[in-house]
């Protein structure tokens, strides 16, 4: 005799990562990936320049803008948006497949994004990070010296911005200095209790 299921079926969940620039959003991403979570992690396609150390294919992918127009023209992206000056987006088949396999699909953008990925998906699970104090996102800012004095402040001034658009999502974690387990720790702990809703998302693109 089959057993009958007694509990929801597992529904793969859209997670989306964002926050102002520089609270940590891909330091994040790289521990969860460490810890061999079970987790699809989305590519963004970028224009911007490749930073040392990051990997073409794992990072971003990265484009130029020509072959970032063409993948517009041909609406192959799920999103995109105009980030200082550079272009970046999301590969729309790449989160189809992931969601179609049965995984958690986790992808990190900016506040802009996923602003476009709750219209598109309201069952989208939105995850706002940030530091616990605007000092502690300067610092990160400053240390990572890429940015001009110009550049700084504009990204200082829209992070301002970006924390009115805290209605928009359904988490808030702070990713404290030297607090990064703990920030992860609580994503993943999220993510554990989405799955044990009574009424799961749904999620269609």
């Amino acid at each position: 005799m089959p057993h009958t299921l007694i509990h929801p079926p597992h529904t793969p969940l859209l997670i989306v990562i964002s926050g102002p620039s520089g609270v940590g959003k891909d330091t994040v991403l790289q521990r969860m990936k460490e810890r061999g979570l079970p987790f699809h992690f989305v590519v963004t396609a970028t224009t911007r320049p490749q930073r040392p150390g990051e990997v073409d294919g794992v990072d971003y992918f990265f484009l130029t803008h020509d072959q970032f127009a063409d993948m517009i023209e041909h609406n192959e992206l799920l999103e995109h948006a105009i980030v200082y000056n550079d272009y970046k987006g999301i590969p729309k088949q790449q989160v189809r497949q992931a969601l179609a396999s049965g995984q958690d699909v986790v992808m990190r953008i900016d506040v802009q994004g996923a602003e476009t990925i709750r219209s598109l998906c309201p069952d989208a699970l939105l995850v706002f990070l940030s530091t616990e104090t605007e000092e502690e996102l300067v610092g990160r800012l400053s240390q990572r010296k890429t940015e001009t004095p110009e550049g700084l402040k504009l990204r200082i001034a829209t992070a301002r911005q970006e924390l009115k658009r805290l209605e928009l999502f359904d988490y808030f974690v702070v990713n404290a200095d030297l607090q990064l387990d703990a920030a992860v720790d609580t994503i993943v702990a999220i993510i554990e209790a989405e799955h044990h809703r009574t009424r799961p998302r749904r999620v269609t693109l």
